[in-house]
């Protein structure tokens, strides 16, 4: 049975229907009387419904009736308009989500804001892009309102072309569903079917939503990678009930794939180290004539048959792997309050050992000590002094502070991909020193 998630306040939304030209005078502020006595609706045997209705001064009644559901995070909702009026409502029925909304607290690096399948095509409208362009139109399949773990989504019975009205009034998104249908004359009953959605960005509950809901799961450029990254991940985890240790499973998985490209990169790094002593003389002779020491530098390349970029390319290769990884931990709501080990008891935040009673600048809360990070920015340093320095001592200065920076970067990040990248680092090391030993 599925469960119902309670939002933080400031995160928590409201379903409200209308008219677009407001055809039923006092909806807006509308008290609806519940067709139940009862303060619980239980759906553990079986699917339950729920009713509501308003009737205005001049005989328009609302009926809204909810469809619960033990097995899905989909509420269906069917909302009848019966005008018992002497008039026609010559307006559109409008269905909208209000979800809390602050433009500053969004992440960086994960889209939030409101989304809609139009014409088959995911579009996602940055907060920046409202004040331009407010109403979009096309064949509607669902209207949302997604964050970095939940998604809430109004989806009608089937996509028609419609439109969709986007507004943020006081830190409050509002995102309208603007419904094609026709007027409704008097003595007339018109119903409306749609299924609203209030659940996590789980590609699995998604899928099983259908109506291209899971799409809204978007990884970008990365996406054709990540996604059977996601699938890999929840599979073993069938089997192995902790995220922590699947992470390092599949880092292990992505690095035996990578093996022999990472090889050659390593080895001709290993190369590249060997030759520093020859390199390191031609820079000191040619020093001022930059042109004759590239020369050079290139002939000594030649000589021992070292391609310079040996070491680059195969890991240019790989980057898009990582990259993908990287997003997919990142937006992963399986390791959200997923414990690791000891101190790391959710996955999807930073880690922080003990707490601080003070802030600390460029930490986000909770304040304590980042083990995992640090760990990971000293294996980046100890990496590092594997590799061969860059010719340029400005670049090799600059590769000094990397280390830090990438801490620095890190530090805020959630534990299962500071967990990632440490391990990746580590099985770096490992196979560099394989490769070093191997070809010394």
């Amino acid at each position: 049975m599925k469960e119902i998630i309670q939002l933080p306040d400031e995160e928590a939304g409201t379903l409200g229907i209308s008219f677009l030209g407001e055809g039923v005078k006092g909806l807006k502020g509308a008290v609806f009387e519940a067709a139940t006595e009862s303060e619980f609706v239980d759906v553990s045997q079986g699917r339950q419904h729920l009713g509501f209705a308003w009737t205005a001064p001049d005989g328009i009644t609302i009926i809204k009736t909810y469809t619960f559901s033990p097995e899905t995070y989909e509420i269906g909702l069917e909302i009848k308009v019966r005008n018992l009026s002497h008039r026609t409502i010559d307006d559109n029925l409008t269905i909208s989500l209000r979800n809390g909304f602050d433009e500053v607290k969004r992440s960086r690096y994960v889209f939030s804001g409101p989304a809609a399948l139009i014409d088959g095509e995911l579009e996602e409208i940055k907060a920046d892009k409202i004040a331009k362009q407010d109403k979009y139109t096309g064949r509607i399949g669902w209207v949302a309102c997604v964050d970095q773990y939940f998604v809430s989504a109004i989806i009608p019975k089937e996509a028609r072309e419609a439109g969709m009205k986007l507004a943020i009034p006081e830190k409050v998104l509002e995102t309208t569903y603007i419904d094609p249908s026709g007027a409704v004359a008097p003595g007339t009953e018109r119903s409306y079917q749609y299924a609203v959605y209030f659940g996590p960005k789980s590609l699995e509950t998604l899928d099983s939503a259908g109506t291209g809901l899971a799409k809204i799961l978007d990884f970008g450029f990365f996406d054709i990678i990540a996604k059977p990254l996601l699938h890999a991940m929840n599979f073993i985890h069938k089997f192995i009930p902790n995220y922590g240790i699947v992470i390092i499973i599949i880092t292990i998985m992505v690095k035996i794939l990578f093996w022999p490209l990472s090889n050659k990169s390593y080895q001709s790094m290993s190369q590249m180290k060997k030759l520093q002593p020859k390199m390191a003389e031609l820079r000191a002779k040619y020093k001022h004539d930059k042109k004759v020491m590239n020369q050079e530098l290139m002939n000594l390349y030649k000589l021992y048959k070292i391609n310079p970029l040996g070491g680059c390319l195969p890991m240019v290769l790989q980057i898009p792997v990582f990259f993908a990884f990287y997003k997919m931990l990142y937006q992963a709501i399986e390791l959200r309050h997923a414990p690791f080990f000891l101190w790391i008891n959710d996955l999807a935040a930073p880690d922080r050992l003990f707490s601080f009673g003070f802030t600390v600048p460029l930490m986000s809360p909770p304040y304590g000590i980042p083990v995992l990070t640090l760990i990971m920015g000293a294996s980046m340093f100890f990496q590092q002094k594997m590799s061969p320095p860059p010719g340029d001592p400005t670049q090799a200065k600059m590769m000094m502070f990397m280390p830090i920076f990438f801490t620095f970067i890190f530090i805020n990040f959630p534990s299962g991909l500071v967990l990632y990248w440490l391990v990746n680092n580590i099985l770096s090391m490992v196979q560099q020193k394989y490769v070093t030993k191997k070809t010394a």
